[in-house]
């Protein structure tokens, strides 16, 4: 199994039981999120409750709770969200961080790109909800959701270069 870990922080953000699809020049990856149902679920098996002996008024306690699979795997945690130029300043501040921690070749594509990768995520800023890793470092990696027109399910964006693949 991979996990991604944050480059900056160590916070698991991603494995690859989650495919992701390469956009932006292979700035970020696109991930499917989907909304599941966590906790216990009362299963209906169509047993009749009279000839079982028991009680038809019993009540199920179902605490049940309905999260979404990325964010409760990893522990997300979703942060405040940000004005065009709040963005721009994180941005800026994230790359300026991250960028001596990239191996050499790796810096010059990212700088490259990264201006088109910033670009695409402030067309959507509006419709992205944030998160941060658990350790919630404020200068670590974004994770970005939005949801697609028409869908119901989430699409999360990660910064590519800012994860480190570990095998586990």
């Amino acid at each position: 199994m991979l996990v991604y870990r944050d480059l900056l922080t160590g916070d698991e953000l991603l494995s690859d039981s989650f495919p992701y699809k390469e956009i932006e020049n292979g700035m970020l990856w696109e991930v499917e999120g989907k909304w599941v149902v966590k906790g216990p679920i009362a299963v209906d098996i169509a047993a009749n409750p009279s000839a079982e002996g028991s009680d038809e008024d019993e009540i199920v306690d179902d605490k049940a709770v309905k999260v979404i699979d990325i964010v409760d795997t990893f522990r997300l945690q979703e942060q405040p969200s940000f004005d065009k130029r709040q963005f721009a300043a994180y941005m800026k501040q994230y790359a300026n961080n991250l960028t001596p921690k990239l191996e050499q070749e790796k810096q010059e594509a990212f700088k490259q790109h990264m201006e088109g990768a910033t670009n695409y995520l402030q067309s959507k800023l509006d419709d992205l909800k944030i998160f941060a890793g658990e350790s919630m470092h404020e200068n670590g990696s974004l994770v970005f959701a939005y949801c697609k027109e028409g869908a119901t399910d989430p699409t999360f964006l990660y910064l590519a270069y800012g994860l480190k693949e570990i095998e586990c």
